[in-house]
């Protein structure tokens, strides 16, 4: 053994911090001088579940062996000297043993999960979990429980038992009081105006908008105002969905946004989401462009991103008191309707039109 090695308490992960569900946990723990973590041997893939296919048999405790030396190895390299291993899952006991054999460290057991009794073990599986789960809390000096059911079930075994329930640090929390959130429904690139989002996110930073849609990356791949608004975090984008799932969506918005360039192509057309947004009750914000026009009673028409973001703001609220003659009129615009002149002339000609 190397001399001068300094004591640790070593974190045994499952699978790579980055990915290690109990991630802000471990981190809190690393940020001790005398705490450290080490990867599963062999990669993400690699090692430990092989305790659960090999069984206790000469090849199986072979590679338990193996692999508490590659891990020591790592430990002594970084002068660690073993005081404490922890382990996060049953299926580490085997290395755990041999590790603890190497160095006459304690074995801590942090046990989040009742893995043997999970619903995607077969029954020869879940009989081997609880074999290595009674040999892991056998052996461990401590048992970290992550809920008060878990920790009933040491304590009831009998195991010196902490608990330490999940923390969340790493997760996100914005502003929960969100005032307003827009629904921008359809195809997400070269007619969309990045310029006019971009404005209307910098002019209403805490603006929450679910953007349902096709997004084509490719044709707007070097406008900077298309990569603000990739990164801005309240803007949300959930790609293609099918109507039933874009009208949920909708229901939790306050406003229908709809950020098209000003351009002929775009000026003459009349986007579908205008309607679909007013069956719900909720009208939609848009540029000042001809065609839209055709739906007067369900749009309002904003010049420049400053009078768009006061014309969103002004639609807070919306999404728990819709605005039931919007709806109405909006039900109202069926396909019979709409083919009316149509048919009127197609009975002009003696034909039947239904």
């Amino acid at each position: 053994m190397p001399l001068d090695l300094r004591p640790a308490c070593v974190l045994l992960l499952p699978r790579p911090l980055s990915q290690f569900i109990l991630r802000d946990q471990a981190e809190d723990l690393l940020r001790g001088d005398d705490v450290v973590a080490v990867d599963p041997p062999w990669g993400a893939r690699g090692g430990y579940g092989t305790s659960l296919r090999l069984g206790d048999g000469p090849v199986g405790a072979a590679i338990a062996r193996q692999q508490a030396g590659t891990l020591l190895k790592r430990l002594h390299a970084e002068a660690r000297d073993p005081r404490v291993i922890v382990i996060f899952h049953a299926t580490q006991e085997p290395v755990a043993a041999a590790l603890c054999a190497k160095t006459g460290a304690e074995l801590w057991y942090w046990r989040w999960d009742r893995y043997e009794a999970a619903g995607d073990a077969d029954a020869e599986r879940r009989k081997r979990l609880t074999e290595l789960h009674r040999r892991a809390s056998d052996r461990a000096s401590l048992v970290v429980a992550s809920s008060g059911a878990l920790a009933d079930l040491a304590e009831t075994d009998g195991r010196s038992t902490v608990l330490s329930p999940l923390a969340a640090d790493t997760f996100p929390a914005p502003d929960a009081a969100v005032e307003v959130v827009g629904f921008s429904l359809g195809h997400l690139g070269r007619r969309t105006d990045w310029a006019l989002l971009r404005g209307l996110g910098e002019r209403l930073p805490a603006l929450q908008i679910l953007f349902v849609g096709q997004l084509h990356a490719d044709e707007c791949a070097n406008d900077p105002d298309f990569a603000w608004c990739r990164d801005h975090a309240p803007f949300v984008f959930l790609g293609k969905q099918p109507d039933a799932q874009a009208a949920q969506l909708l229901r939790l918005s306050d406003v229908g946004i709809l950020p098209f360039r000003r351009d002929p192509f775009n000026d003459a057309g009349l986007p579908y989401r205008i309607l679909k947004a007013a069956r719900l009750g909720r009208r939609t914000v848009v540029p000042d462009l001809a065609g839209v026009r055709t739906w007067d009673p369900a749009i309002v028409v904003a010049d420049d991103p400053e009078a768009f973001a006061a014309a969103v703001a002004a639609e807070s609220g919306r999404r728990a008191a819709p605005d039931d003659k919007l709806r109405e009129w909006a039900l109202a615009q069926t396909a019979e309707r709409q083919n009316a002149p149509l048919r009127e002339r197609l009975r002009g000609l003696g034909l039947d039109a239904g």
